[in-house]
C-alpha cells in the first residue's frame, strides 16, 4: 500500500487564503440570495456588490479522500448586514450527520451558529485563538458580528460530505443573528422556520450508518 505523503499549507491570516491548498471556491452576494430575512435590504446590497465575493474558502483535500483521513482549511468572511442582520455563511449539516467538525479562530470576532435536527439552538463565540467544536448532527452556519474579515480554520472527516439543503427545507435556521444596537448582537428568532417531523429527524440521524 502507497501512504500519502506528508502536506503543508501557509496561512496568511491577513489575506484569509491558504497556500499550497488543493482548492479554492469563492461565494458572491449572488449566491446567496434567500438566505436573509430582509429581501428589499439584500436586493439593496446586491445593486452595490453584485459578482463580489462574500466569502471564500482555500483547503487541502488529501489523495484518495473518504477513507478515513480529514480535509481541512481556511475560510475568509466579509463584514457587513443585510438590514439588521449580520452576513453568513449558507450553513450545512454533514451528509454523514455523526461527523464532527472544529474550527479555530484566526483573527476577527464570529459566531457559530447550531441547530440540532429537532431544533435546539446554541451559538459559540470564535475569536482569535478560540476553538469552536461542532459535535455529530448539529446544523451549523458561521455569523461575522465583527467590523473586519472573520477568518476560521476548519478540519473534519474527508467522508463527512455536506447537506446544504435542510436549511432551506426548514425556511432557514430557528435563529437569526442581528444588531442589537448597542455595538453588539442578538439572537431571535426566525418566524418563517418550520419544525422537521418525526421522520425527518430519524432520517438525519440514519445518515450515521451511510
Amino acid at each position: 500500500m502507497r501512504l500519502p505523503e506528508p502536506h503543508t499549507c501557509q496561512v496568511n491570516v491577513e489575506t484569509g487564503l491558504m497556500a499550497n491548498a488543493s482548492g479554492h471556491y469563492k461565494k458572491t452576494y449572488d449566491d446567496l440570495a434567500g438566505l436573509y430575512a430582509d429581501d428589499a435590504a439584500f436586493a439593496a446590497l446586491l445593486v452595490q456588490r453584485a459578482g463580489q465575493v462574500a466569502y471564500e474558502v482555500t483547503q487541502f483535500i488529501p489523495e484518495n479522500a473518504g477513507r478515513g483521513d480529514m480535509i481541512f482549511g481556511l475560510t475568509r468572511m466579509e463584514p457587513g448586514k443585510v438590514g439588521d442582520e449580520f452576513f453568513l455563511t449558507r450553513g450545512h449539516i454533514h451528509a454523514r450527520a455523526n461527523r464532527p467538525e472544529v474550527y479555530y479562530g484566526q483573527k476577527g470576532i464570529g459566531l457559530m451558529l447550531l441547530e440540532s435536527p429537532e431544533g435546539k439552538v446554541r451559538v459559540c463565540e470564535v475569536g482569535p485563538q478560540s476553538i469552536c467544536y461542532v459535535p455529530p448532527f448539529w446544523i451549523h452556519r458561521s455569523v461575522n458580528v465583527g467590523a473586519g474579515d472573520f477568518v476560521m480554520h476548519f478540519s473534519y472527516p474527508d467522508d463527512s460530505g455536506q447537506d446544504y439543503s435542510i436549511i432551506e427545507r426548514s425556511g432557514g435556521m430557528r435563529a437569526r443573528i442581528v444588531d442589537d444596537d448597542r455595538g453588539g448582537w442578538k439572537q431571535i428568532d426566525n418566524p418563517t422556520w418550520r419544525a422537521r417531523t418525526a421522520d425527518e429527524v430519524a432520517r438525519v440521524m440514519a445518515t450515521a450508518d451511510v
